[in-house]
């Protein structure tokens, strides 16, 4: 397999679903385990962003409390653009799993895109979760609600 994504021939998409299958296979379930994964690290990311939070507003008599309901939408959404938008176009979760994420084009996810790839994550996962999950049994290279909105695909990371 090629380490590059580029077009394979004319008129045929590096990242066709009938051209290549086995970029997809197994994909949306590797993206699941990889979102569990993720979810952890950035628990564990917001636990410690709490504390610190927590400890400013002893020294500043409670006023920087009023951040704490911040630490959730900041830490998670500069997670995904950070690591999503980074070298990898994966997050640590999707890295451990085998799968990164790739334009239609098959290009590398850059900052941009990865930040409204991860604000349309979490505004669809939270206020249409089960139709986000219904889309990826239908579409052909198992993309979200999200994805096919922003010509984004999560496929295999080459060997």
């Amino acid at each position: 397999m090629s380490q590059t994504y580029s077009t394979v021939e004319p008129g045929v998409k590096a990242l066709d679903s009938a051209a290549h299958p086995e970029r997809y296979d197994g994909v949306r379930s590797r993206r699941v385990f990889a979102f569990l994964i993720d979810s952890a690290v950035i628990l564990f990311l917001m636990l410690v962003a709490s504390l610190f939070v927590a400890v400013l507003g002893v020294f500043t008599l409670g006023l920087g409390w009023f951040l704490l309901p911040l630490v959730w939408p900041v830490i998670a959404i500069l997670y995904e653009v950070f690591t999503i938008g980074g070298r990898a176009s994966a997050s640590p979760g999707m890295r451990f799993m085998g799968i990164e994420l790739r334009t239609d084009r098959g290009e590398r996810m850059n900052y941009p895109l990865a930040l409204l790839h991860a604000l349309g994550f979490w505004f669809s996962a939270t206020l249409l979760t089960p139709l986000v999950l219904l889309v990826a049994l239908f579409t052909p290279r198992k993309q979200l609600l999200h994805d096919l909105a922003l010509g984004t695909v999560a496929v295999r990371t080459p060997l």
